[in-house]
């Protein structure tokens, strides 16, 4: 008798986990359940007057694998295309400075390009070369990116430089944010060397990009991912509200009323969510800050209407400078696929960390407070043809000091309450693509070698 299976949630993380048990289909019977009416979660792609816009995430990182290889085994490796590298910028003081060459997440490499750059006063450029000589970090389990860049490099660094571009990713406040759970390398980097400085070395300087995507849209992949899990019962519209423990399974009830029993289940939906379901105090990390709610604004216009003064594919925003946006990225110029001859593409984030309440104006406010904000550093002619305005509430997910260890022992405690019971997604272990893939992979291969099928 087949073993069954329920993963909670249709987007990446899911489909990845249900591609992955599907090759033990002739053990296992598996139903995945999503609250919305199609799959992707973030991932959604707009098609528009040749257009091709990103709602939520443009690309992936194509060092991080899972993502190209579960491409090629759904056959879109001929749709992959890497992004156009330009230089990137920071605008603070209403201007915009590149980032300094040779910088890894904004750590100098190069002495050089640290004291050209008008990012940092001569005292902050003093401060940052203390790292040189400064000793390693007391001993720590764990600590902020915010505090630990703090030490080595100063105050204005991270306000300045590192700040802005790890917002781009996590869109939190760095001084909560878990410096093991997000940049673990550096820790490795001071270990073995004390200084980042020197302990870095300079990337190298190639003309293809770091980051990858598909010509006709991320959502080619969420659709391929879907039409793939053919030995799967795909349900759309439904919603699990509750779970309950029984002596061999668990008993799923569905916003239908129907009732599903599950021998596995593995729950990729937001961890509010699933901590709601399970009722389980400890899933409650109280550490963490709520979830950070962003937007973004997609806009279309002639090219001769956006006049670019930098040549490049965007910019980031100083923590502290004084206005909405967070980043921008000049779509046309990054992923010239996407964009019609002639035409410019410009997307804008707004939203950031204890400051997103932004993202509950109207679509008009927010393309012309997008508009305005961009106005002050690109010569923009005339009103965009028209604006994707897209919001995620709720949905990047904070990891505080000691994320790690708490999910480590959530996850020893959860095998001991409700075995057989697995978290993965954004809200654990990484928020990029490859991060999502891997880890509903991962949670695949925790009930394949289970005991769940030697018990059949």
């Amino acid at each position: 008798m087949k073993k069954r299976v329920v993963v909670a949630g249709g987007g990446l993380t899911g489909l990845s986990a249900a591609y992955y048990l599907q090759k033990q289909a002739e053990a296992l019977e598996i139903t995945l359940v999503e609250a919305s009416d199609k799959f992707g979660g973030k991932i959604q792609t707009v098609h528009q007057d040749g257009f091709v816009i990103e709602r939520g995430p443009d690309s992936f990182l194509k060092r991080k694998k899972e993502a190209l290889e579960l491409v090629e085994e759904l056959g879109l490796e001929h749709e992959v295309v890497s992004n156009h590298t330009g230089k990137s910028y920071i605008l603070k003081d209403g201007e915009l400075h590149p980032i300094p060459e040779g910088s890894v997440m904004g750590v100098p490499t190069s002495i050089k390009s640290l004291m050209e750059t008008k990012l940092l006063s001569e005292e902050g450029k003093a401060r940052a070369l203390n790292d040189l000589i400064l000793p390693k970090m007391p001993a720590f389990d764990d600590t902020s990116v915010g505090e630990f860049f703090k030490y080595h490099l100063g105050e204005e660094m991270v306000d300045h430089i590192i700040s802005p571009l790890l917002s781009g990713i996590y869109a939190g406040n760095i001084y909560k944010l878990s410096l093991q759970a997000t940049q673990p390398q550096f820790i490795k980097v001071e270990k073995e060397s004390r200084s980042l400085i020197a302990g870095l070395r300079a990337p190298e300087n190639t003309n293809e990009g770091k980051f990858a995507t598909l010509k006709s849209g991320l959502s080619h992949l969420v659709d391929k991912l879907a039409e793939s899990l053919n030995q799967c019962s795909l349900m759309t519209g439904t919603k699990i509200t509750g779970i309950d423990k029984q002596e061999q399974h668990y008993s799923l009830q569905l916003s239908s009323g129907q009732q599903l029993l599950a021998d596995a289940v593995i729950f990729t939906i937001p961890h509010d969510m699933t901590a709601g379901l399970l009722q389980a105090p400890y899933l409650k990390n109280k550490q963490a800050d709520p979830n950070t709610s962003v937007a973004t604004v997609a806009m279309a216009f002639d090219e001769e209407d956006v006049k670019m003064d930098k040549n490049g594919t965007g910019f980031v925003v100083s923590r502290r400078e004084p206005v909405s946006i967070t980043a921008s990225t000049w779509t046309h110029m990054k992923w010239p696929h996407t964009t019609p001859k002639g035409k410019a593409l410009v997307r804008c984030y707004l939203g950031k960390a204890g400051d997103d309440d932004i993202i509950h104006r109207s679509d008009d406010e927010l393309t012309q407070v997008a508009l305005e904000n961009l106005s002050t550093v690109v010569n923009i002619k005339k009103q965009p043809h028209f604006s994707v305005v897209s919001r995620w509430e709720q949905a990047m997910p904070q990891y505080p000091v000691g994320h790690k260890q708490w999910l480590k022992d959530v996850r020893g405690r959860l095998q001991e309450d409700y075995p057989n019971v697995y978290l993965a997604g954004a809200s654990y272990e990484g928020v990029g693509l490859p991060d999502c893939i891997r880890q509903g992979k991962d949670a695949a291969k925790h009930i394949i070698n289970s005991n769940l099928l030697s018990r059949i």
